[in-house]
């Protein structure tokens, strides 16, 4: 049994109801957590439930974390064997959860122990497909997947992923002290470090929004966020990197990465100073382990 978790806050709906309408026919059950919205988006949420589907309100803002561990104790009342993750603003294809089960299934045969597949997810916004990463020395390598290839990677975004209960039961669930921002990161480096393995699956597709607006720097295309967005990034990244079973290539990969990204968003990219100021609250609170929802 497959149930869908889908976190909710403040969604826009007809987005919304975009997505339960193509998920409702790929999974048994889906888990809808919302995080705290006004009681007209509640309303609007239960109007669009599907036959097939829970509601349940947290009442306040649990954060990305918590909502997908509430959706986890749901599902496995439900026993399902398996969960797939859905941001609000994420619109899989009408194959994506049966692609991605049957790799995870394949895999698993020839003995891979499997704790999460993931889509290939493109912007909708417009831009081309993401690729996967997969950590190359200490250097992040992008890896491109075509739409019949299978490729093993160290990290998967958490809408789209379609992960195992069995995998869950011996990982365990996300880390709620993150609050949002490496949620996904964190959950997948415990996977692999405890031994599993992680699949991007070519021919399952999926539309993601990726931020509030892209722009175009050095040749890179960046999703930009709100500056709050910018401290849960820098302060779980410091946060991480002083985790013990952390490797020591992804904490130089991952420092340097926060670094260009601290310099990048303080100096070119939308309200500079006040980023630069937030993330530096980031830096001092995640060295000093202040973690959970930030309360200015």
């Amino acid at each position: 049994m497959v149930a869908a978790i889908i976190v909710t806050y403040h969604p826009e709906i007809m987005m919304l109801g975009a997505l339960l309408d193509s998920v409702e026919s790929q999974v048994d059950h889906i888990i809808i957590i919302d995080n705290g919205s006004s009681r007209r988006s509640v309303e609007l949420i239960q109007q669009y439930l599907p036959g097939n589907g829970t509601f349940i309100s947290k009442g306040y803002n649990s954060g990305m974390a918590g909502a997908i561990n509430t959706g986890l104790s749901e599902a496995r009342k439900l026993a399902a064997s398996h969960v797939v993750l859905f941001d609000q603003d994420s619109l899989p294809d009408p194959d994506m959860v049966e692609n991605l089960f049957s790799v995870m299934s394949i895999k698993e045969e020839t003995g891979y122990r499997v704790a999460a597949v993931g889509p290939r997810y493109s912007d909708v916004k417009g831009q081309q497909a993401s690729p996967f990463v997969k950590l190359d020395g200490i250097r992040l390598r992008r890896v491109d997947c075509n739409e019949d290839e299978i490729v093993a990677v160290d990290h998967l975004i958490t809408s789209g992923c379609l992960i195992s209960m069995a995998a869950l039961a011996n990982v365990g669930d996300m880390e709620e002290c993150l609050f949002i921002d490496y949620v996904d990161t964190e959950w997948c480096l415990r996977a692999l470090h405890k031994g599993y393995s992680l699949f991007g699956v070519g021919s399952a597709r999926m539309k993601h929004d990726l931020g509030d607006e892209i722009v175009k720097l050095f040749g890179r295309t960046i999703p930009v966020h709100s500056s709050l967005r910018y401290y849960y990034l820098i302060r779980n990244g410091i946060w991480l990197l002083r985790q013990p079973w952390v490797s020591s290539a992804w904490r130089v990969m991952d420092f340097r990465r926060l670094f260009l990204i601290y310099l990048i968003c303080s100096l070119f990219v939308g309200s500079k100073f006040e980023n630069w100021k937030i993330m530096t609250i980031g830096i001092w609170d995640g060295m000093a382990g202040k973690m959970g929802r930030y309360e200015g």
